[in-house]
């Protein structure tokens, strides 16, 4: 997303199958006056020029992410390094960008073969542990990783004004037709999708709002620089499930989980450096995960019902859990 006079989109693709993915941006209030739409591919060098020529600012917050992915050297990995390039290098041509924000991943700074009980943003993934374990999302870990470094690297070496910044699982209401990845992983103890359980075995939080609001907040911050860690809360799956059977017990969520501990330390995202900036987190793991449920019962994503198995294999797509202020 680039920002100018009005809101810049870019279309992935076919422009008529995704007319059809965009229709409800089209379709909010002001989208006409507000919203601009234009065609482009990570794969395609240079797709973005046209998009980005003219803006002040360029938020980077697309990546491929198919975990179910037969090649990912090529078809996930590979197209988000050179993605990111891309992007900053239409940013160079522009002359008109004060800053790009990346939108990183907690996929780039947590998953190493021994859990620490907090990370902080000079924390990165072990990408020859990924590789080497293949765990669920492996690919998607290691290419948010590679091209954050390939971006740092780029970026110092160019004079380029570039932050990221780093969320962990986003929970929320949303406004897509389909569920988005984040949430097929969030809601996994109702959908009984077990490959996702340990994403959230010791997870940490975001509501989307707070996230989008917090890439604002870095873009207008005058003194920023770095990595920023955009973590509400840490919360472990037990946290979770107890949390989904009191707000809805009808989905009779399990409360042991295979192969999990029935007792987990949190393992804490520490969000202080912007919060010292005066960044305030509005929503809590509650508020989270009842807007995501909420939403999704309203888009007959899930029912309203128990039943056991459903999404086992996904579609295209008070608690004990430590609130960071």
């Amino acid at each position: 997303m680039a920002c100018h006079e009005t809101h810049r989109a870019w279309l992935h693709r076919s422009s008529h199958l995704n007319m059809k993915k965009v229709k409800h941006l089209v379709e909010l209030p002001g989208a006409k006056s507000k919203l601009s739409l234009w065609k482009a591919d990570l794969a395609e060098e240079g797709s973005f020029d046209e998009a980005i020529k003219g803006c002040t600012g360029v938020f980077h917050v697309a990546t491929p992410m198919d975990f179910e992915s037969k090649d990912p050297e090529n078809e996930v990995i590979k197209p988000t390094i050179n993605g990111v390039l891309d992007i900053m290098k239409a940013c160079l041509k522009a002359k008109t960008v004060r800053r790009l924000i990346f939108t990183s991943s907690a996929g780039t700074l947590n998953v190493i073969e021994r859990q620490k009980p907090v990370f902080d943003d000079t924390c990165w993934s072990d990408v020859e542990f990924c590789r080497r374990v293949k765990m669920t999302g492996w690919m998607y870990f290691v290419s948010k990783t590679l091209a954050e470094k390939e971006a740092w690297k780029f970026a110092k070496e160019q004079g380029l004004d570039f932050i990221t910044i780093i969320p962990p699982l986003v929970v929320g209401p949303f406004l897509m037709p389909t569920m988005p990845p984040s949430l097929i992983t969030a809601l996994s103890p109702i959908t009984g999708n077990e490959d996702h359980y340990s994403i959230i075995k010791q997870g940490q939080f975001v509501h989307l709002d707070d996230l989008c609001l917090a890439h604002i907040f870095l873009f207008e911050e005058p003194e920023v620089e770095g990595r920023y860690i955009c973590s509400a809360c840490d919360a472990t799956i037990h946290d979770i499930a107890k949390l989904i059977n009191q707000k809805y017990p009808e989905y009779k969520v399990p409360t042991k989980f295979k192969n999990i501990p029935d007792q987990l330390e949190l393992v804490r995202f520490s969000s202080k450096k912007i919060t010292d900036l005066g960044f305030k987190f509005k929503y809590s793991l509650e508020d989270m995960y009842t807007g995501a449920i909420d939403t999704c019962r309203d888009k007959g994503l899930l029912p309203k019902p128990a039943e056991k198995g459903l999404f086992t294999k996904p579609a295209e797509t008070p608690v004990n859990a430590i609130m960071h202020k």
